[in-house]
């Protein structure tokens, strides 16, 4: 559903799990840092009121969006967390870089997540314009940064189920 039809920082709070016990990563691009840091405050508040501790949540920037797949990894290795968000802004211009760019991220951010079991959470903003990103990093239509914060909690609440009750065989 394309953001102009609907919010994104709606949703149903009461059906969220609680994020007491999760650990999460951030990583942010500072390409458009006025759009990409009003995506972390929006991420990173909606982490906190739903439970999560503040020394649990760590955060990394990266250059820009091209860069957060190989900045995820390494904040993955280095905390492992239970999920891992990724906000950037990537303003569709003159050229078509843009779709370079975002193909590209979505791709790594994905194989990030088939090779590890691990949430990697693409709380990348697509705009064909600033006005647009301003729109969805707390204007109009609400902020992404929100409803990657809200991807991550339910996926990282995911895996931890698939862990209980399964008995570990192997190494």
């Amino acid at each position: 559903m394309a953001s102009a039809l609907k919010n994104l920082s709606t949703y149903d709070a009461d059906q969220l799990p609680s994020a007491a016990e999760m650990i999460f990563g951030i990583v942010v691009a500072d390409w458009n840092a006025h759009i990409t840091h009003a995506l972390y405050a929006g991420c990173y508040d909606t982490l906190v009121q739903h439970g999560a501790l503040p020394e649990n949540i760590h955060t990394m920037q990266v250059p820009g969006s091209f860069e957060l797949p190989a900045g995820a990894r390494m904040l993955a290795g280095r905390h492992n967390p239970d999920a891992v968000i990724c906000l950037g802004c990537v303003i569709k211009g003159e050229t078509n870089h843009n779709e370079y760019i975002n193909q590209a991220v979505a791709t790594g951010l994905t194989n990030l997540s088939i090779a590890s079991g691990r949430a990697f959470i693409f709380g990348v903003l697509t705009p064909n314009d600033e006005q647009q990103a301003l729109d969805r990093a707390g204007g109009q239509y609400g902020n992404k940064g929100v409803e990657a914060a809200v991807t991550a909690i339910r996926m990282a609440a995911l895996k931890r189920e698939g862990k209980e009750g399964k008995k570990p065989i192997g190494f």
